[in-house]
C-alpha cells in the first residue's frame, strides 16, 4: 500500500540530515514532489503483468514470430534508487493465441515500474508472457544504461548492460533465435 505521508515525513527527514532546511523556499514542496514522484515511478507495484495479457485473440492459422522492438523504458534499481533506462525487444511464436501489442508493452511496463533489477525484469517479461500466452517460444532482450554506474561507483555514461531470457523448446533453436536477431537488426 502506497503512504504518501510516511513518505514526505522521510524525505523531510533525509534533507535534514544532509544538513538542508526542509522549510527554506525551494524545498518546502519538494516531500510532497518526491512523494507523487515515486507514486508514478512505482505504479507497477500494484499491477499484475499478466492481466494485460488476458486479453487475447485467437490466432488463425500458423503463426511467425511477433515482435515489439525499442519498447523504450525506465526503472528504479533496487540497489541505489537510481533510474536505469533503455529499450526493450519481445518477440513470441504464437501457439494458439495472440495478444495486442500494446499488451505486450503494458505487461512489460508493469514490471519495469518497480524497484528492479535488469536482470530480474527480463526473466519477468519472459515468464508472465509464457505463462500467459502459452506460446511455442518468447525471447525477450533489455539494453539499459544504469545512472547507479554512470553517476557513481565507477562513473561511467553510456555503459548498457544488455540482458536477454528464452522460454519454450522452439525459441532455443539457432534457427528462430537468428530470426529473432535479424528481426532487431532490421530497418522497418
Amino acid at each position: 500500500m502506497f503512504q504518501a505521508e510516511r513518505i514526505q515525513r522521510a524525505i523531510r527527514d533525509i534533507l535534514e540530515a544532509v544538513g538542508e532546511d526542509p522549510q527554506r523556499e525551494g524545498l518546502r514542496e519538494t516531500p510532497q514532489r518526491v512523494a507523487e514522484m515515486l507514486g508514478e515511478l512505482l505504479r507497477g507495484l500494484q499491477e499484475d503483468p499478466k492481466a494485460h495479457l488476458a486479453q487475447g485473440f485467437t490466432a488463425e492459422g500458423p503463426q511467425g514470430m511477433v515482435l515489439v522492438r525499442d519498447i523504450p523504458f525506465y526503472s528504479l534499481c533496487e540497489h541505489h534508487l537510481l533510474p536505469f533506462f533503455g529499450h526493450a525487444h519481445i518477440g513470441y511464436l504464437p501457439r494458439e493465441r495472440i495478444v495486442g501489442a500494446s499488451k505486450l508493452v503494458r505487461a512489460f511496463d508493469a514490471l519495469a515500474r518497480r524497484p528492479q533489477l535488469q536482470e530480474r525484469l527480463t526473466n519477468q517479461t519472459a515468464d508472465a508472457i509464457y505463462e500467459a500466452l502459452r506460446p511455442r517460444g518468447v525471447f525477450v532482450l533489455v539494453s539499459a544504461e544504469h545512472l547507479c554506474m554512470s553517476m557513481r561507483g565507477v562513473q561511467k555514461p553510456g555503459t548498457r548492460l544488455v540482458t536477454q531470457a528464452i522460454r519454450g523448446d522452439e525459441a532455443r533453436s539457432p534457427e528462430q533465435f537468428r530470426e529473432f536477431l535479424a528481426l532487431l537488426r532490421q530497418s522497418v
